[in-house]
Parts: structure tokens; C-alpha cells; sequence
């Protein structure tokens, strides 16, 4: 899901290629403030109109993934097996994930080739929106995983051209704003997408589903039709099979490769958990009397969306403010360990309110620095959409070992305190994945 586990150039074209020269391994900086490597940067409102309507894009994303993912699908798979539920969600969003793995960087390659954006944010907002209406017709186990995996695959078209803005077409010294106002998505979309996805249970999922299909499609359109894009400059054509070599070649620059495990590792301890979130409420955590499950989650993601929505604003500014982005990444990914930490300590109601304010303020935070970071260590600007697509893997990569992750460590390995404390692990090794990146403090 992402999940795991982010557009459209404006009519200011951009230079075709970053700089080959390599940051200093003696005396690391982030490049100084200057005009951006990739062109002029957007005039007047130009780059205010553009990180709007890219907060609003990612917005209606994140209200797919994740009123989908923490509400509808899990709902929708336990009314067929209530016994196995566990199992079967892990079953699901796994074999759903590798779509989500082929289809970004797949789409990522396409949209550089063909040098524009546009169409495919459209194409895969409208696409998701047909394959939403139906996953949520679906009334077997097989049907319903073979939907999903039509809605991953149609979002990561519409996700891998939407996130190739940042590096396309915003100056490296606004990166850290640009990423607090694309990280903004996230919050909002948690809380717009599980409250609207809540409020179809136990009602019509199949409503459900075709609401936030309406979202992304609508979104689509407006993106599409407000951010005018021309363009971008033509670059050597590469045989196809070379640009898949190339794919694993992206993974050869060190600073890029240890930015993909920390982002890798992030997503796998914070979403094995966050998958989960709704059974968790339902067979671990003490809850107040008259409090159903559905309307636990449907409180618990708004705390840990605000907390989120505070942490990526914060993070974002303060990160430039400073020129540190490894500190902030660092310190997110301990904190995340420590929220996890609460439910172990207390499975309780209060024990699952520490943990959803807790680990919104950390996540929300990871994103927004560790996406600027990101766009400081790309292999090269002519393939920003593929080199962030290969990135996108460590969204969605985690989706696939997540789930599966999950249901055997809650089957044989202490239930869900064990998941708890397995993810808490795990995001304190992506703490340690930063320490080597060093073309940027």
C-alpha cells in the first residue's frame, strides 16, 4: 500500500541532465542555493499553483491507498472468511503489491520516454477509477485479489508520473517545501479516505469503492487540466531493454541505493503494522465500551494524520532552514519504534492513541525529509520518473513482504505484540541506513 512505499511540468521546460559530477565524499553539502539544474524555475504563483494541485493529487492518492487499505479491503475480506482473515489479507495486498512493484517503475520508463506527464496521470486516475467499481463488485477471495491488483496497477501509472514533478520541474532549494507540500497528501488523504471509506461500513462497500474512485478520477482531471505541461526536452532514445538494465543500475549509486534501503525499511516496519490496524483494534486492544472496531480506525487515523499533516510541515522547513536532511530522517525512524512500543507497554485504547499520535508525528516527518533527500541523490535528472519509480519499489516492495511478514509473525511469533516489536526493529535499522549516505549532511 502503500505502502508503502509520488506532476506534470508547467510550460517552463526543463534542462535535460543533473550534473555528472559526484558530491565530495570529503567535505559532503547539499548544492548551494542557485537556479535549478533542471531549468528555470516557475515565475509569480507558477510554483504555488503547481504544489497546490500536487498536494491535492497526492491527497486523492492517499485516499485510495489507504481508505482502501485499512478499511473497505479488509472489511470486504473478512465478510468472505472471518476465520482466516488474517491470513488472507496478508494473501491479498502481498500478491497485489508485486503489480504495485512492476507497474511503478514500468510507468516511470514510459513517461520518460515519452517525455510528458500528463497523459498519465490522467490515464491512470480514470483507470483506477473503472478498476475500483470493480474490485468492489467482487464477491470470492480470488476475484477480490485480482481487482486489487488492477487498482494497484492503474494508481502506480497515475503515482510513478505524479511523483516525477519534484525532480522535473522545483529548484533543489525549495525541495524540502516542495516535499512538505506533496507529504501534506498523505495526512489529508488518511484522513479523507478512511473517514469516507468508514462511513460505507457496514453499509455499501461497493459505494464505498466507487467513491474513491471518483476522488482519483476527479482529481486526475483537474491536475491534468490546471497544470499545463509542454514537452520535456528530447534525450537520446535507449532500446527498451537497456532502460531495464537500468533499472538496477539506478541501485549502483551508493548515496541513491542506501536512500532505497532506508526508505525500504521504513515502509516495512511502519506498514506491517498499519495494514493490520483494523484487526488489531478488533482482537488486541481493549476497547471503551461501545466503540466498534470500524469507528476505532475511522479515530485513529485522523490523530495520526494531524500528527502527521504537523510533522511533515515542520520537518520539510526546518530541514531546508537548516541544510540537515540525515538528522531528521534518523530520528524519525527511532521514534516510530518508540510509538510502536505503546501497545506492547498497554494494549489498550490509550495504548493505541500514543501509538497513532506518535508514529504520525514520526512518519509524517520521514516523508517529507527523507522525499527531498531523495531528489538530492538521483542518478540522473533525464530519468527522474524511472530513477523515482525504482525508488517506488521501497513503497511498494514492502507491501509485498509486509503483509506476509505480518501473518506469520502474528501466527507463530507472539501475535501482534510480536508484530509491534518486529516492526519497531526494523524501522530502527532504517535509522541506520542514513549514516552512509554522504553526498548529503
Amino acid at each position: 500500500m502503500s505502502p508503502a512505499g509520488t506532476s506534470s511540468p508547467s510550460p517552463e521546460s526543463l534542462a535535460p541532465r543533473l550534473s555528472a559530477a559526484a558530491p565530495s565524499h570529503e567535505s559532503p553539502r547539499e548544492p548551494s542555493p542557485g537556479p535549478s539544474p533542471f531549468g528555470p524555475r516557475p515565475a509569480g504563483g507558477g510554483l504555488g499553483r503547481l504544489l497546490t494541485l500536487l498536494a491535492l493529487g497526492h491527497t486523492a492518492m492517499f485516499m485510495v491507498y489507504m481508505g482502501v487499505g485499512q478499511v473497505l479491503l479488509p472489511v470486504q475480506i473478512e465478510a468472505l472468511d472471518p476465520a482466516d482473515k488474517v491470513a488472507n489479507l496478508g494473501l491479498v495486498s502481498g500478491i497485489s503489491a508485486v503489480f504495485a512493484t512492476l507497474f511503478n517503475p514500468l510507468a516511470g520508463l514510459l513517461s520518460d520516454r515519452s517525455r510528458r506527464r500528463n497523459p498519465w496521470i490522467l490515464g491512470g486516475g480514470i483507470a483506477a477509477l473503472g478498476a475500483l467499481a470493480l474490485l468492489g463488485a467482487m464477491r470470492t477471495l480470488l476475484l477480490v485479489t485480482i481487482g486489487w491488483c488492477l487498482v494497484q496497477a492503474m494508481m502506480n501509472v497515475y503515482q510513478a508520473a505524479i511523483t516525477a514533478v519534484v525532480p522535473d520541474r522545483v529548484p533543489t532549494e525549495r525541495r524540502g517545501l516542495a516535499s512538505a507540500m506533496v507529504g501534506i497528501g498523505t495526512p489529508l488523504g488518511v484522513i479523507a479516505g478512511v473517514t469516507l471509506a468508514a462511513s460505507f461500513v457496514p453499509g455499501s462497500v461497493t459505494t464505498g469503492y466507487l467513491a474513491l474512485g471518483a476522488v482519483i478520477a476527479l482529481a486526475a482531471v483537474l491536475f491534468t487540466a490546471l497544470v499545463r505541461e509542454q514537452k520535456l526536452p528530447a534525450v537520446e532514445s535507449v532500446p527498451l531493454a537497456r532502460q531495464f538494465a537500468a533499472f538496477g543500475a539506478a541501485l549502483k549509486a551508493p548515496d541513491f541505493r542506501w536512500a532505497f534501503i532506508g526508505r525500504f525499511l521504513m515502509m516495512l516496519g511502519y506498514f506491517s503494522v498499519a495494514l493490520f490496524q483494523l484487526y488489531i483494534v478488533q482482537d488486541h486492544i481493549s476497547l471503551p465500551a461501545g466503540l466498534e472496531p470500524a469507528e476505532a480506525v475511522a479515530i485513529l487515523s485522523p490523530v495520526n494524520a494531524l500528527c502527521m499533516l504537523l510533522a511533515t510541515v515542520v520537518g520539510g522547513v526546518f530541514s531546508d532552514r537548516i541544510g540537515r536532511r540525515k538528522p531528521f530522517i534518523a530520528v524519525s525512524c527511532v521514534l516510530t519504534a518508540v510509538g510502536m512500543a505503546a501497545p506492547v507497554l498497554s494494549s489498550t485504547w490509550t495504548g493505541m492513541l500514543v501509538f497513532a499520535a506518535v508514529t504520525g508525528l514520526s512518519f509524517g516527518c520521514f516523508m517529507a525529509v527523507d522525499t527531498a533527500l531523495v531528489t538530492l541523490v538521483l542518478p540522473s535528472a533525464d530519468d527522474a520518473a524511472r530513477d523515482m519509480g525504482v525508488l517506488n519499489i521501497a513503497n511498494a516492495g514492502p507491501q509485498i513482504i509486509g503483509p506476509f511478514l505480518a501473518s506469520v509473525v502474528v501466527a507463530q511469533l507472539g501475535g501482534y505484540t510480536g508484530l509491534f516489536v518486529t516492526g519497531a526493529v526494523i524501522t530502527i535499522l532504517g535509522a541506520l541506513s542514513v549514516v552512509p549516505i554522504r553526498g548529503v549532511r
